[in-house]
């Protein structure tokens, strides 16, 4: 029997290429537009439009049927505000990786299966296996840091037809096929907006800030800053305080609207050795106590081995070198190698 696969197209090189991959495998395929965000945001025009344009070109190349689903209510509840809300906060969050926790890969799979889809796939570039998440083979774009939170049910009737080849390979065979988003170029904003910056996306949704003062390592007032929540741990550009060396973040107190920022790049408050984790995710096993992993704080971080202390409501990773400007808020996601076993959110890096 010939299984029905949802792919979730974005008008993008990636998603289009894998529907023809998959519709060559001899796949019944539906391609699926997820409406996430329609905002214009002042000086910024939401590329929605252009990118469901895209999405439709592809489908009639391709003669599959292409479904919009409209998840823009559920978007702005699970991911915007979520984002939102950890700003105001002083918090690293990442849109991202709650965007396929609680959006592609929960919302569009449960309604998918509704529409009587056996599986569903996206342009990803990461393998899945049994239920088990895997890196994928390009270590330029592997997605599997933002996938951490996929559940392992889901990830059984999941398709990552991209996981197995690298960018070039994707574009070279997306022009052999004619397919118009060939040399489309990869989106480079928020995920959910287009081109627009973090920070024009916060001015915007939350107003102006609270002017406050930039302080460096010996306590003394360098500068003043457009509002702390702009700012993350380990930034360097942006601060406009002259005088010549580098500044970077340190640190935050939103308590009192204070950025504090050092010139040494070898100061301890950049650096971390430890990681308290919460709001805890696993994949299938929890980790072993003991077994040395690897984790990753950012997307395109090398892995760093590291060692873990589980208890009920959080977990303490001894790391065997330091790291620079891991943030509260950020994901650190733990591999075994090359599967990911999951990860949480960091709470506290010392």
């Amino acid at each position: 029997m010939v299984k029905q696969v949802f792919v979730g197209m974005s008008g993008g090189v990636d998603s289009s290429l894998a529907a023809a991959l998959l519709k060559e495998r001899g796949y019944l395929i539906t391609g699926v537009f997820m409406k996430n965000w329609t905002l214009d945001l002042p000086g910024y025009r939401c590329s929605w439009e252009d990118d469901f344009k895209d999405a439709k070109r592809v489908a009639v190349q391709l003669n599959i049927p292409l479904k919009t689903l409209d998840f823009e209510q559920q978007y702005r509840e699970k991911v915007v505000d979520y984002m939102l809300d950890a700003y105001e906060l002083g918090l690293t969050p990442n849109p991202d990786v709650m965007c396929n926790q609680e959006i592609k890969f929960k919302l569009f799979f449960e309604v998918a299966k509704t529409y009587g889809a056996d599986l569903i796939a996206t342009g990803h570039y990461a393998q899945t296996r049994q239920g088990r998440l895997f890196k994928g083979i390009d270590p330029n774009k592997d997605q599997s840091y933002f996938l951490y939170r996929v559940s392992s049910q889901t990830l059984k009737d999941t398709m990552f037809p991209l996981g197995g080849m690298h960018k070039s390979e994707v574009r070279a065979e997306a022009r052999k096929r004619g397919l118009v988003t060939a040399n489309k170029p990869d989106s480079q904003g928020i995920c959910f907006v287009g081109e627009v910056g973090i920070k024009q996306f916060l001015q915007a949704e939350l107003g102006p800030q609270q002017e406050g003062d930039i302080i460096d390592q010996h306590n003394r007032v360098i500068g003043r800053h457009d509002g702390a929540l702009y700012f993350t741990i380990g930034q360097r550009h942006g601060l406009n305080v002259g005088g010549g060396l580098p500044y970077y973040v340190t640190y935050k107190d939103m308590s009192k609207n204070e950025v504090h920022v050092s010139s040494n790049l070898s100061d301890s408050k950049l650096w971390s050795r430890e990681l308290i984790l919460t709001d805890l995710w696993w994949i299938n096993n929890q980790p072993e106590s003991g077994k040395i992993y690897q984790v990753k704080c950012r997307y395109r971080a090398p892995g760093t081995n590291v060692r873990i202390t589980p208890n009920k409501t959080c977990l303490k990773l001894i790391l065997d070198e330091e790291i620079r400007a891991a943030s509260p808020g950020q994901s650190a996601v733990i591999y075994d190698k090359e599967e990911v076993i999951g990860g949480g959110i960091i709470k506290d890096a010392r």
